[in-house]
């Protein structure tokens, strides 16, 4: 049975047509209807989340649970606990049992993301499950089995890691019984144009502002630059783009600036550290910064201007009254409530806000944006985090290095 790539790809989101990635859709389809374990390979943000959920959702077990766990998040004290579960008492802070990962998604499928990072006390116990589908909990010596189906995925050469003995050769084995690799975005140089246009809308829709388009040397530019980050790479770019520039049509020129690196040493002064490491960090946080206080000035305005006027309701403008407003800032429900309920127009930014570098620091901005993201998520750091599109480890050392612990 011939597999319906247009079906898939608007299903989970896929943009593009290059031949390795529609072979990489087939073998996922075509794999789900075994019990195989697959491991799947290519560099990080080239979209290796959407294959786990193909495969689950054409599977036998789609009814069961799907569960995704990302390895190198979880601290490596923990990790026999999150994946195994533990017992009453095990260590200190264990007040009760709880449940593992493998065991609570028994009959279904579990992803292990960036699952070269996973310790070796670790990895004997994951190929425990895989041979025979027994483990222990972390405190207890019962022995519990569950059946699982295992897909993971690395951005790594495994084959460095089995070398250096960081990583298990017969672990390797088991888990590659079906290996789907997927090509970097510089390799797809037709589709790079067509994610560009989604993302592109996307963001047009979220900001509510006018879609970007490119002049036809933008489009050769995009083609040429080599995508270190790929997808995910393209999509922050298309985000800055979208927030920063006046023009709706983007030249060469002007997006020149956006196409770096770590490693380049031209970063434009808007997002210069001095850093190297911290440049990914400090861009995405520093332009959702932008992006939340461009949507909540105009937010405020419209309520603004619906109070002079007299055209909120009673009750809204009751509420709005009692409401303190802190650092300039509006509750948005409040204020989404109170626009809809008039049927006024959504807010459009006509002109983006330009932050000079000097006018604000970018460590302030981070500390900023993430005491919001703790405050928005009641210091539920998880959720902070997947708020922030940082891993949990990200969100950590940046806490420690704000001495944000006690506030």
């Amino acid at each position: 049975m011939s597999t319906n790539f247009d079906a898939i790809k608007r299903r989970y989101n896929i943009i593009g047509f290059d031949p390795a990635l529609e072979r990489a859709i087939d073998v996922a389809v075509q794999v789900a209807a075994t019990d195989l374990s697959v491991l799947i390979t290519g560099e990080s943000g080239v979209g290796k989340e959407n294959f786990p959920r193909i495969i689950h959702d054409n599977s036998p077990r789609k009814t069961g649970k799907y569960i995704a766990v990302n390895c190198g998040a979880i601290p490596e004290g923990t990790m026999d606990s999150e994946l195994f579960g533990h017992e009453k008492g095990a260590f200190t802070g264990a007040v009760e049992a709880r449940k593992g990962y493998f065991e609570v998604a028994d009959g279904g499928t579990i992803f292990l993301d960036e699952v070269a990072d996973l310790p070796l006390a670790t990895q004997v116990r994951l190929l425990r499950v895989l041979e025979n589908g027994e483990f222990i909990r972390v405190g207890s010596s019962k022995v519990q089995t569950t059946n699982v189906r295992v897909v993971a995925a690395t951005n790594v050469n495994i084959a460095d890691r089995i070398a250096n003995g960081k990583f298990r050769e017969d672990l390797y084995y088991r888990l590659s019984s079906v290996v789907i690799h997927l090509p970097a975005l510089r390799e797809r140089q037709e589709d790079i144009y067509p994610l560009f246009v989604k993302f592109a809308s996307d963001f047009s829709a979220k900001y509510r502002c006018p879609a970007l388009t490119l002049t036809d040397d933008a489009i050769e530019e995009l083609k040429r630059y080599r995508w270190p980050g790929n997808i995910r790479q393209l999509k922050n770019v298309t985000e800055q783009l979208s927030i920063l520039e006046k023009s709706r049509n983007i030249d060469a020129q002007t997006l020149k600036p956006y196409l770096v690196s770590p490693a380049d040493s031209n970063l434009p002064a808007l997002v210069r550290t001095g850093s190297d490491n911290n440049d990914a960090f400090q861009r995405e946080i520093l332009f959702k910064f932008i992006a939340e206080m461009q949507r909540e000035i105009s937010e405020l305005k419209t309520v603004v201007n619906h109070l002079m006027t007299g055209g909120m309701p009673a009750p809204q403008r009751a509420v709005l009254k009692n409401y303190p407003l802190e650092d300039n800032e509006l509750d948005y429900q409040i204020t989404h409530t109170a626009v809809e309920e008039k049927g006024a127009p959504e807010p459009h930014y006509d002109e983006p806000i330009i932050i000079e570098e000097s006018d604000l620091s970018l460590g302030a901005l981070n500390k900023t944006a993430i005491i919001k993201a703790l405050e928005r998520n009641n210091n539920n750091r998880k959720l902070a985090a997947e708020e922030l599109k940082i891993s949990e480890r990200t969100l950590y050392r940046k806490i420690k290095e704000y001495n944000l612990n006690d506030k």
